[in-house]
């Protein structure tokens, strides 16, 4: 029988079998593989595949396999999120039940813990639209100022949280609607009212212009905007009088304004969104920010 390696190439120097690639004159040499490196990876591949057999890992259409193990790491965050519950259950049932007018001074160990739960509510729920620094944007209250819609008590904040504003979810929601005066006033009654609007805000305006508007602001603005133009937190009506402008002071944001109207929605937070010691939790936050206003009574 003839010698199948008799016709395979060797290198010269060093008697290996090549593997007859050749590079301007250097031969590939087809040295074996060291035992240690082999081993090391057949125990790779056993235990690549006793991993996917244990574990997650083959995706499927819908998801993927379980494991034998049924591991997951959405399992394990939940169990960690139910521990912290389980935990913080009995502050959290305080907080619930707690008058957030007194809390500061009645348990300063639960009015710091509303304080600090009450901050990740808000990063989690709120900062989307009113900012990580609760100093919103155009069309979302700026919650450090203390320039409030619709009041900012303890009281007024958490329920303006639980329910919301002008959305259909909650039949206790926050309500009110400007009309939209480009149906019934003209160009230049608008333009008017717009200089008007201004003049009570100290801002640069016309004043001939802001002096004829004055009846047409009496018969369509006061009442709710009230006679000097402060506002009406019953109504969400914001006061005319400061300089602070939800969407803008300047003469084409109020043209816009009084023209087609302004409609903002906030969604109820309160449960199933968020649980009342949540609730209470982000408006005892909400209320330290700095803008908060004192209660009544206090």
């Amino acid at each position: 029988m003839s010698d199948p390696n008799k016709n395979k190439p060797v290198d010269d120097v060093t008697g290996t079998e090549t593997t007859g690639h050749t590079w301007d004159g250097i031969e590939e040499l087809n040295s074996p593989l060291p035992r240690w490196w082999l081993w090391t990876f057949y125990a790779t591949v056993i235990w690549g595949i006793a991993y996917t057999i244990a574990y997650p890992a083959w995706p499927m259409v819908s998801g993927a396999t379980a494991g034998l193990l049924g591991y997951s790491t959405r399992g394990e965050v939940a169990r960690d999120i139910d521990a912290f519950r389980e935990a913080s259950a009995a502050r959290d049932s305080q907080l619930a039940e707690a008058d957030l007018v007194t809390l500061a001074s009645t348990n300063e160990d639960l009015y710091r813990y509303a304080v600090s739960s009450g901050a990740a509510v808000f990063r989690n729920n709120c900062s989307q639209c009113h900012g990580s620094g609760a100093a919103g944007a155009k069309g979302y209250p700026n919650l450090l100022d203390d320039d409030w819609l619709w009041g900012g008590t303890h009281e007024a904040i958490a329920y303006t949280v639980r329910h919301g504003i002008r959305n259909d979810e909650d039949d206790d929601a926050r309500y009110s609607e400007m009309p939209a005066y480009g149906e019934i006033l003209s160009e230049e009654e608008i333009a008017a009212l717009v200089e008007h609007v201004r003049s009570l805000s100290g801002m640069e305006h016309d004043e001939a212009l802001a002096a004829s508007a004055v009846e047409n602001f009496t018969d369509n603005c006061t009442a709710c905007h009230g006679d000097n133009g402060m506002g009406n937190v019953d109504l969400g009506a914001p006061n005319l009088t400061d300089a602070i402008w939800l969407y803008g002071g300047d003469r084409e944001a109020l043209t816009e304004t009084i023209t087609n109207a302004r409609f903002g929605v906030m969604p109820p937070w309160g449960p199933p969104r968020l649980t009342e010691a949540q609730v209470q939790a982000v408006a005892t936050y909400v209320h330290q920010l700095g803008g908060g206003q004192t209660d009544a009574g206090n």
